[in-house]
């Protein structure tokens, strides 16, 4: 039954995409300003279906889901005509008379399937993109955020053209009913095991996706860094959402000659942003689920926990915590943390430093903390990530002038700002010629010369 209403679905949906409803300007910016609208009038909503989900602050949710949604839509608005525009491509003599120009249309219907970290972001974010670039879209928000996947299936028909966006919820099932189907795209942000499953149910369809995946992200700092504010931006960075952030970092390597000092700095971050017991702190989040909740207790026994370490099942609640002295082999070094525990190992050289992230996968995210541009040009050199930051984190993923995806197991496809309209768009290049002049040179039959004319002409122009 399932089936055959999604099948139903998809129907509609390409009905209404063939008719040509989405392709205009006026209805792609009226539905970019149907989003503004929807945050705008139930932010309130939109907090406290987030706090029920993670236990996130209603501060947090704006800084991290609606404000950082806001200013992308804003952005998509602003550019959108001239993203729309065919752009001009050169044409060689040869091939005179005639223009050249690239046009970007949009895919079809396309799948966006959220992950429950930031479960409106992580929706939302590339429907704006989907919408930008003309697009028919089905939503299936995470059933780990079953509050704000929710608020998105009240909210969607009220703000949406429902003959063009429509929101599924649902679990494992459902996610595998509509991998069943065949849609023009599909954009995945999730685990890596959930990226494989849906990279099989596209190449069974043959359809083109974008993998929005995660990896274990290194942070690295050098003893000539600031180490009070790399301190105090890694525990903020780190702790933030309580771990649950595909680009946090998920390790620390830290020259052992300022080791002790960093460590005393980032303590005293945790008190000055948290108070003495974090349990107690308004802006500090929860574990999502009891699964997770019981993950991240067997990672606390893979090290010596410096600060933090308590937990409480009943709220789901870790502290943030720092571990020193890992376990050779143990699994905190081999799987993505996705929690609030932060390992720290130590380097004698910046080379040694580089040597232990490049034995690992690349990473969706790579952080530096040193003084000396010499330093950041040889990580860059020498290193591979999705995006990389120097003397901060978190930050290259909201600027919208800069892409944002993984490369190897961290993902690929990107999008933000006009990465977005490009991901959710096909470049279709169109050649239109002149029917004069039309010499006979193109045609057989090719004599010797003839040919030695022709073979003349696409040497000196091709």
């Amino acid at each position: 039954m399932q089936e055959r209403q999604f099948s139903s679905m998809l129907d509609e949906l390409r009905n209404a995409f063939q008719s040509g409803l989405t392709v205009s300007f006026a209805w792609r910016r009226a539905q970019l300003l149907a989003l503004l609208r929807f945050l705008r009038e139930r932010e309130v909503d939109i907090a406290a279906a987030v706090h029920a989900d993670l236990g996130k602050s209603a501060q947090e949710t704006f800084l991290t889901e609606t404000s950082f949604l806001a200013g992308e839509i804003r952005y998509a608005l602003k550019h959108l005509k001239a993203w729309m525009r065919p752009s001009r491509r050169g044409v060689p003599p040869h091939y005179q008379f005639g223009h050249g120009a690239v046009h970007p249309e949009p895919r079809g219907v396309v799948l966006i399937i959220g992950a429950w970290n930031y479960p409106l972001q992580l929706v939302l974010a590339p429907l704006a993109a989907a919408l930008a670039a003309g697009n028919c879209a089905v939503l299936k928000p995470s059933e780990h955020a079953p509050h704000t996947s929710a608020l998105l299936a009240r909210s969607a028909g009220e703000y949406f053209d429902s003959s063009a966006v429509r929101v599924v919820e649902g679990g494992i099932v459902e996610a595998g009913a509509l991998l069943a189907e065949r849609f023009d795209f599909i954009f995945y942000t999730g685990s890596r095991n959930g990226g494989r499953e849906v990279m099989l149910a596209a190449a069974r369809h043959m359809l083109p996706v974008a993998l929005e995946l995660g990896g274990k992200n290194p942070c690295i700092v050098e003893p000539d860094a600031a180490l009070r504010t790399a301190a105090r931006r890694i525990v903020w960075a780190k702790f933030l959402n309580a771990g649950q952030t595909c680009i946090a970092p998920d390790y620390l390597l830290v020259h052992e000659d300022v080791v002790s000092v960093l460590l005393s700095f980032m303590q005293q971050a945790i008190r000055d942003f948290f108070g003495a017991d974090p349990r107690k702190s308004p802006d500090y989040s929860r574990i999502v689920n009891d699964h997770h909740f019981t993950r991240l207790e067997r990672l606390l026994r893979d090290g010596t926990i410096v600060a933090g370490g308590h937990s409480e099942r009943a709220s789901r609640y870790i502290a943030p915590t720092i571990l020193r002295e890992i376990a050779a082999g143990s699994a905190i070094m081999e799987e993505e943390i996705f929690g609030p525990l932060l390992p720290v190992l130590t380097y004698r050289s910046f080379d040694e430093a580089l040597a232990f992230i490049g034995q690992r996968d690349d990473s969706l995210a790579l952080y530096l903390f040193s003084s000396k541009r010499a330093t950041e040009k040889k990580a860059l050199r020498q290193t591979r990530s999705g995006s990389f930051c120097c003397n901060d984190l978190l930050f290259q993923s909201a600027v919208h002038t800069l892409p944002f995806g993984g490369t190897g197991k961290s993902g690929f496809g990107r999008y933000h700002g006009k990465a977005g309209f490009e991901t959710f768009s096909l470049s279709r290049s169109v050649l239109c010629k002149s029917v004069f002049p039309d010499p006979d040179l193109r045609y057989p039959p090719y004599g010797k010369s003839k040919f030695a004319i022709l073979k003349a002409i696409v040497r000196l122009f091709g």
